[in-house]
């Protein structure tokens, strides 16, 4: 194979009761969500170099055919035996020849769950298991998990209920109906898969116990209760009144496996309700943690708790990386994981000890009423932030007057500066880094020859403003505010185009036509078929401006028994001015390479660029960037993720660009490397959304023959 190189990296491995033994790393493949197995999106193929990457050009294009408004595709995809596994805009899963992008079986889930599906959601990925000849693609399909034939797509009859498992159910909870979306691939080990969940961010929300899962029956193995129940570890970090009543602390963004110690390490998010944890009176574990549990049994490890008593929707947005490093003159097993707050915390896998220090900071704390928040929050020394920490009064935007007037208009009552300032009654407060990150779910990666990790990130202010309780004389307004209103605000206005406005539906749907969209969903919109029948109705009379419908709460409190927050949070806003511009000064997007070594950062680049902008003599400012990056040991760093449509390749010792192609639609994803026939290829899913066309196309690149 000209050109190719196969590297194999040894790796001593010092497991606990264990003498030291080495294992061998193949980084040719990617197998997995995260490329190899450690997560690294780290390849070892070389026939792709720095010398002649400008010489890159489409291979094939596969368009799925099922794009819709406002879908996406987040799908990594993987590659087994020659075949790349994905999925489509409609949560199709799909096979391919990985040489020739042509189609060699394709699955549509909802022909044997029944009905339409018009919610494309957002499926990062699937998952390879194989015994023999029995080889199988494991994936989410809305609340489903479900299993096929990794040859021919054909549902595995014995697995679960003719080929699926309703992930609802086996919660250890009195209810099953809870709005959950396994978006994100689980881990296989040995004959376990496990997997986290999407769920609501309201006090409507499930717990997120991760659940492990018989891959060859479906049966649920073995479960950890991320909210524990009485008796268990972390109970007395809740308030035992309402505990059960409490959802979240759910793995949405996948986890990473130590396949030689048996050792998941699983990220959280927030618990709910997000914004106002006056229920939630403590630190809440385990939410916003990473939690090291045995793959084997599901017991804990060790964890690490990143955010006490979450209130700024801080979850660890992306799976961890499994690193390897030197570190004063050791060599040192570690896992890495980045946060929207823009750090990474690193520790030693077996004993969760942190690799650098994390001091217990003093920080500000809330005036909400009846809230009370964690006076401490830990913050690592090292590695140093990927981004600016804090938005002060010289970030605000100034590249044009009227631009940065804009923007000091709406900040007139705002507080900002403080990384760690709380959602306040009296003032909206700025977000920084935004609710999006910082670092997101597209991870980082990690070139174990160079002990370099890289990680992309947005820098852009977000906007938290709360509302105290309405009184809810009218149900249709508390039902509106409980499931829709974090996202398209108390006022409908939504947070275009990413977040539609909600005023004048009754111009565009028939109430049976809506009542359809919401049981259906459409886009990034979840389907709410978990919403009784009486609630979906009064809901559907208040979005189409019927007359205020008055209650004394009981058809409310009739629903799950919910609790209602004393104050929300008026929708998802970023800071922008009129033309859509982000509030802060650019760079928007940034791309830093970090030496694992010191924990010192090695270069920064700007990430993304807005045409319009460079057209009036701007620098490139960067983007917003939603996927992440791969590294290569031909030298090279590809990236696409920016709302530009554009997919890049940097110098990974330098960060200086070396090509970038145009793409059918933004590449909100991150790339697979692979070889196939003694070619290498990298491909990307061109799903747009977030803002951008939406798109339906996977697009590979080679060299030319």
């Amino acid at each position: 194979m000209k050109n190719l190189l196969l590297l194999t990296i040894g790796i001593t491995l010092v497991l606990a009761g264990c003498q030291e033994k080495s294992v061998e790393h193949d980084y040719t493949d990617w197998p997995s969500y995260g490329g190899p197995d450690d997560g690294s999106r780290y390849s070892s193929l070389v026939q792709i170099t720095k010398e002649n990457v400008a010489q890159l050009e489409v291979a094939w294009t596969y368009n799925t055919g099922d794009a819709t408004e406002r879908s996406q595709i987040q799908c990594q995809p993987i590659v087994v035996g020659g075949l790349l596994y994905g999925s489509t805009p409609k949560l199709n899963v799909f096979a391919l020849d990985a040489a020739s992008g042509k189609e060699v079986w394709r699955f549509d889930p909802f022909e044997v769950l029944g009905g339409e599906n018009s919610w494309a959601g957002t499926n990062r990925g699937v998952s390879y298991w194989e015994e023999g000849e029995d080889k199988r693609i494991l994936f989410g399909a809305g609340n489903w998990l479900m299993a096929v034939d990794a040859l021919t797509g054909e549902p595995i009859p014995g697995f679960g209920d003719g080929g699926k498992v309703d992930l609802r159910k086996d919660l250890d909870t009195d209810r099953q109906d809870f709005l959950i979306v396994a978006n994100a691939p689980g881990v296989v080990y040995k004959d376990l898969l496990i997997i986290g969940m999407r769920l609501s961010e309201g006090l409507d929300a499930a717990p997120g116990h991760i659940r492990a899962y018989n891959i060859k029956t479906g049966k649920r193995e073995w479960i950890f209760h991320t909210i524990p129940q009485e008796g268990e570890f972390g109970y007395d970090t809740w308030d035992p009144k309402t505990i059960k009543q409490i959802g979240g602390a759910n793995n949405w963004a996948g986890m990473t496996l130590d396949q030689q110690r048996g050792i998941v390490y699983v990220p959280t998010g927030s618990a709910t309700y997000d914004f106002w944890g006056g229920y939630r009176t403590g630190d809440n574990l385990y939410a916003n943690s990473l939690i090291a549990i045995n793959a084997e049994t599901g017991e804990r490890i060790w964890h690490f708790q990143a955010v006490h008593h979450d209130v700024w929707d801080r979850d660890f947005p992306a799976n961890p990386n499994l690193i390897r490093i030197q570190k004063d003159g050791k060599w040192i097993d570690a896992v890495a994981q980045i946060s929207k707050q823009g750090m990474t915390y690193v520790f030693d896998r077996v004993t969760g000890e942190p690799v650098w220090p994390i001091v217990e900071t003093l920080v500000t704390q809330s005036t909400l009423p009846g809230e009370i928040t964690s006076p401490t929050q830990p913050i690592p020394a090292l590695p140093e932030p990927f981004m600016k920490m804090t938005f002060q009064e010289s970030d605000i935007l100034n590249l044009k007057p009227e631009w940065q007037a804009d923007i000091r208009s709406q900040l007139e009552n705002t507080l900002m500066g403080d990384t760690w300032l709380p959602p306040n009654a009296d003032h909206p407060i700025v977000l920084f880094p935004g609710m999006d990150g910082g670092g997101e779910w597209g991870g980082a990666s990690f070139d174990p020859t160079t002990q370099t990790m890289y990680v992309n990130a947005n820098q852009i202010p977000w906007i938290i403003e709360m509302t105290a309780n309405a009184s809810f004389e009218n149900v249709g307004q508390a039902v509106y505010t409980n499931y829709c209103g974090n996202c398209h605000g108390l006022e409908l206005k939504g947070n275009p185009p990413a977040i539609p406005s909600l005023i004048g539906l009754k111009e565009k749907y028939s109430p049976d036509s809506l009542d359809l969209l919401l049981r259906k969903g459409r886009g990034a919109m979840p389907a709410f078929d978990h919403i009784s029948k009486e609630n979906r109705a009064v809901l559907v009379d208040y979005l189409m401006g019927k007359a205020e419908i008055k209650s004394d709460k009981k058809e409310l409190k009739s629903e799950n028994s919910l609790l209602y927050p004393r104050y929300y949070m008026n929708g998802y806003k970023k800071l922008v001015t009129k033309e859509g511009l982000y509030g802060s000064n650019p760079p928007w997007g940034l791309l830093t390479a970090i030496d694992m070594k010191s924990g010192k950062k090695k270069w920064q680049v700007t990430l993304g660029e807005i045409d319009s902008l460079s057209a009036q003599g701007f620098a490139p400012t960067g983007t917003e960037n939603y996927g992440g990056p791969v590294v290569t040991a031909g030298g090279i760093l590809f990236i696409a993720a920016t709302k530009d449509e554009k997919i890049r390749a940097f110098d990974k010792e330098t960060g200086e660009l070396l090509w970038e192609a145009k793409l059918p639609a933004s590449g909100h994803a991150t790339p697979a490397v692979y070889e196939k026939n003694g070619k290498q290829y990298l491909v990307i899913a061109c799903g747009g959304g977030k803002g951008t066309k939406s798109g339906d196309a996977y697009v590979a690149f080679a060299l030319p023959d």
